[in-house]
């Protein structure tokens, strides 16, 4: 019980602190050269994610961890964090994006909304957690709250937006952020992987797909590498941080 409570606490810290990154980050695309950008919201998120993996970079070096992180890759809970990195990262937040730019903003964020039932589905049918009738009824009032506020805010239909690839994309993002954390508990019950090699390898993975594949194919890594030289990238770091 004493662990639940703590772990409580840890998520309400986490919402809390997920609520800042992206009040920061909105703030950081509204500067230059996010502004002129047709893509700022990529080139926002690959930064993001690089910035995470080099404070985590850092953080285990001085830890002398970074052996630890080395031997994790190398076990199979190792690799399904990989592939929860994969699936969370690159895949769910590049189908959210995909989404806003072919469906609007409020189409999207009701239809991603569902990622938690997704998660708690799967968590009830593969890692056998069970829930209390009363936390099924809060997480349905929850999804149902944000439905609601998502119909009040949805925007005008998105001009030359594919409708197809915009649920495509916000599909996508709901299956890649509602299994990544399942993904990540089932890997982090090995000794081998604790709670902060899984972080390292988790931003690290999305950072380098990121840098190295979403980018050049989206068009955005000349971008990326541009606004280095603003202040916003710096903003940008303190989202990730």
């Amino acid at each position: 019980m004493k662990t639940q409570h703590g772990g409580k606490r840890y998520g309400f810290f986490s919402g809390a602190l997920w609520g800042l990154d992206t009040v920061v980050l909105a703030i950081a695309l509204a500067m230059t050269p996010f502004d002129d950008f047709g893509q700022s919201a990529l080139v926002g998120a690959v930064l993001h994610d690089v910035a995470c993996a080099v404070i985590l970079l850092v953080y285990m070096a001085i830890r002398g961890r970074l052996k630890d992180t080395w031997a994790a890759l190398r076990t199979r809970p190792g690799k399904s964090v990989i592939a929860a990195a994969l699936l969370g990262g690159p895949i769910g937040m590049s189908g959210y994006l995909i989404a806003i730019d072919n469906i609007g903003p409020g189409l999207t964020a009701i239809i991603s909304t569902f990622y938690p039932a997704l998660g708690t589905l799967l968590a009830f049918a593969l890692l056998k957690e069970r829930m209390a009738p009363r936390q099924i009824v809060a997480l349905l009032v929850a999804l149902g709250a944000i439905v609601v506020t998502g119909l009040s805010a949805t925007s005008d239909p998105v001009k030359d937006g594919n409708a197809i690839l915009g649920i495509i994309g916000a599909l996508a993002c709901v299956i890649g952020w509602g299994s990544e954390a399942v993904i990540l508990t089932w890997g982090m019950r090995d000794e081998a992987v604790d709670n902060e090699v899984a972080l390292q390898i988790r931003e690290t993975t999305s950072a380098l797909v990121y840098l190295f594949v979403v980018a050049p194919i989206a068009g955005v890594f000349g971008d990326t590498l541009h606004s280095l030289a603003h202040l916003s990238a710096g903003v940008v770091a303190l989202a990730g941080l």
